[in-house]
Formats: structure tokens, C-alpha cells, sequence
């Protein structure tokens, strides 16, 4: 399939031939959500924590006499049932990572570019590069409409593009291998250079 590109400045620069099996698959739901899925729960850090009865600071002493007071019987002051008591059976550090094969996590790849593909949310650039001013490139940002976008590059970034769009809202810059089916998903426009389309191809083959 074939599509137009453009310059920053909104000019065309000739067509790009994209490939079908990436670029023209029809979008799976359940697919996108296990990858979404697992990239999320990689990411979270785990790192909850609470006391248990063994580890919160009190005395061992029995709080009050076995028979006689009318209440409960009680031994001690870190039992659940008492205020800033150990708590039981409480989150713990873990991790909440699960296994997804690289074969599946590819796919999602190219179902998330199809899924842009289809919605008209795919952008083709000649190339990302830029004298470094971030207004002169939020201005053309601006110009072409891109609110909420991700621009994937080359194998490499444009340090002049990536120091320029560092500063302006709702626009994100990552090299080929950085390219994620949640950060593609969660932007409005998926912008992508020509030497991106090449390097996806070529990881995604």
C-alpha cells in the first residue's frame, strides 16, 4: 500500500510503499490488551509494603489479665484487630511481570501500527530533523495539527529534533527500538520517519 509524504513544513515529498503485513492487518482488540497488558504490569514497580504483626513495634507483655475484665481474651497489642496492629495477609514486594512470547509482542507491534493505519492516525515524514528552536518546531506542530503525536525515527534520533521537542506538550520522540504498542496507542497521531519505516520492517520481519 502506498501513502504520502509530507515535510515538517507540510510539502509533500513523494510516497512510501507500506507493507501489508504490518501496516495492513485488521486491528484485533484481544491482541492489543495482552500486550498493553503485560507492558503495564512490567512496569509496575511492586514495591508495596506493609507491617505484619511481627514486625510492628510493641511489647510482648499480654495487655491485660486472661479472665475477670468482661471483654475478649487478648495477648497481644499487635493482633490485626487493634489500631496500628500488624496488618494480615497485606501486599508484600513482588513482581507483576507475567511471560508473553517475543512472536505475540511482535504481532501486537504490527496490529498497533495497522490499527493507526486504519483509524487515519498514520503520518509519514521525509525525515525529523530541525535546527534545535523549539518554537519554530511547535509552530509547524502546530501547523499540521498534530496534538497528542509520537514521532518514530531511524535507529537513532535527531538530537536537534529531540532537544526542539523536548519542551512542547503532547509530542514524544523514540528511536526504532523503542517503539511500544501502549505509547502507540495512547497518542491521537503516530508519526514515523522514513528511515523508521525501514527499520520497523527490517525488526519486524
Amino acid at each position: 500500500m502506498k501513502l504520502d509524504v509530507i515535510k515538517l513544513d507540510g510539502k509533500k515529498a513523494g510516497s512510501v510503499d507500506l507493507d501489508e503485513a504490518l501496516f495492513g492487518l485488521e486491528p484485533r482488540a484481544d491482541i492489543l490488551h495482552r500486550v498493553v497488558r503485560w507492558q503495564r504490569n512490567n512496569a509496575q514497580a511492586g514495591t508495596h509494603k506493609v507491617k505484619t504483626r511481627s514486625e510492628t513495634s510493641y511489647s510482648t507483655k499480654k495487655i491485660y489479665r486472661q479472665k475477670g475484665t468482661g471483654g475478649a481474651r487478648h495477648g497481644s497489642r499487635n493482633a490485626p484487630i487493634f489500631r496500628k496492629g500488624g496488618i494480615y495477609k497485606g501486599p508484600t514486594p513482588r513482581s507483576h511481570g507475567h511471560e508473553l512470547t517475543k512472536k505475540f509482542r511482535k504481532l501486537g507491534l504490527c496490529h498497533a501500527l495497522s490499527a493507526k493505519m486504519k483509524a487515519g492516525e498514520l503520518v509519514i515524514i521525509d525525515d525529523a530533523s530541525s535546527d534545535g528552536k523549539t518554537a519554530a518546531l511547535a509552530k509547524q506542530v502546530a501547523n499540521l495539527g498534530w496534538k497528542r503525536a509520537l514521532v518514530i525515527d531511524g535507529a537513532e534520533v535527531n538530537e536537534n529534533f529531540a532537544q526542539a521537542a523536548r519542551n512542547i506538550d503532547g509530542l514524544d520522540i523514540l528511536p526504532t527500538m523503542g517503539a511500544n504498542v501502549y505509547d502507540i496507542l495512547k497518542r491521537d497521531t503516530l508519526v514515523i520517519t522514513k528511515a523508521g519505516v525501514e527499520a520497523l520492517e527490517a525488526r519486524l520481519k
